[in-house]
């Protein structure tokens, strides 16, 4: 089994995770999640969203919650924006990145933002001048690359197409999403070879929701194929309006105790992961659904007695 010997983890709990919580998480809870997770050896983190807070209104607070956070050195605290406006937001609020999202579907993408595939990346080719001319580093994320629940499975072609055009605007890393957990490992290796023909490797990413609970299966596949850096949200917040009943994105303890448990060095600290596990629960007042926070990690010393049936 050819696998690496390090592994990136992007939180995005913070955005990802809560921007479809019903509970709306206040500006100081927020940054308390944030500053726990760099604690635990987080350094990569999506942390809010720009987007309007007529459509997202649990990331209001954007400006807000970057400015309140205490920055570590070597952390990037990257925001999500939908266009002109929402960069300049970012750039006021000193973003070290920008992640631009569309879809690998029509349907999806229509409903999502409003736009054809064809608009939106008329728009970000604004966006990504305005970015670099600024410094700022971009990150390319596209939806549903594995199904689209409007309209089925999703052509491989149409995601080489759209993250070149990304790359080709200047945009450093593609971020594939199986955003309603509709995939499958066979399917990951497939897809991540094929768009690794005319994409390095090493600037592709994925994103896994545990809709299904395939998203560590999945997260392995991805592993052969050659991905090193792979998003997680704690607890496994979040969820996807488009996929009722849904569980959120892959927990990031769960994430991170498989690949230490594989011997994949990820600088992270598993033991004060469940704690941050702990507090995103008590954020949003529900049970989360990370099974590691649940079970705890696997016990080497054989000093646990299991309970009788």
């Amino acid at each position: 089994m050819k696998l690496p010997g390090r592994v990136t983890i992007c939180e995005v709990g913070p955005r990802d995770g809560l921007q479809n919580e019903r509970v709306n998480v206040p500006t100081a809870g927020k940054i308390l999640l944030i500053e726990a997770l760099t604690e635990a050896g987080i350094r990569r983190m999506e942390a809010t969203s720009f987007v309007s807070p007529k459509w997202i209104p649990n990331l209001a607070d954007a400006e807000r919650v970057l400015a309140g956070v205490r920055r570590q050195p070597g952390v990037t605290y990257a925001a999500l924006v939908p266009n002109l406006k929402g960069l300049e937001r970012a750039l006021a609020a000193r973003a070290d990145e920008v992640v631009i999202f569309l879809s690998a579907s029509e349907s999806h993408n229509r409903r999502n933002i409003n736009k054809s595939i064809a608009e939106a990346l008329e728009v970000y080719r604004e966006v990504t001048a305005r970015a670099r001319e600024a410094g700022l580093r971009l990150k390319g994320a596209l939806s549903t690359c594995f199904g689209c629940p409007y309209e089925g499975d999703v052509d491989p072609a149409g995601v080489i197409r759209i993250a070149t055009a990304l790359l080709d605007m200047g945009v450093e890393d593609i971020g594939i999403s199986d955003t309603t957990g509709m995939a499958n490992p066979r399917q990951v290796f497939h897809l991540v070879s094929r768009v690794a023909e005319r994409v390095p490797v090493e600037r592709l990413s994925l994103h896994f929701h545990d809709t299904r609970g395939a998203a560590l299966a999945n997260t392995l596949a991805g592993l052969q194929a050659g991905i090193t850096v792979f998003d997680a949200s704690v607890g496994g917040l979040g969820g996807c309006p488009y996929a009722t009943g849904a569980t959120g994105n892959v927990a990031t303890e769960d994430l991170v105790h498989m690949l230490h448990e594989m011997r994949i060095e990820t600088g992270v600290n598993l033991e004060k992961l469940i704690g941050c596990a702990r507090l995103a629960g008590d954020l949003v007042g529900r049970r989360l659904s990370g099974h590691v926070l649940a079970a705890g990690p696997v016990n080497h010393s054989g000093t646990t007695q299991c309970s009788p049936p």
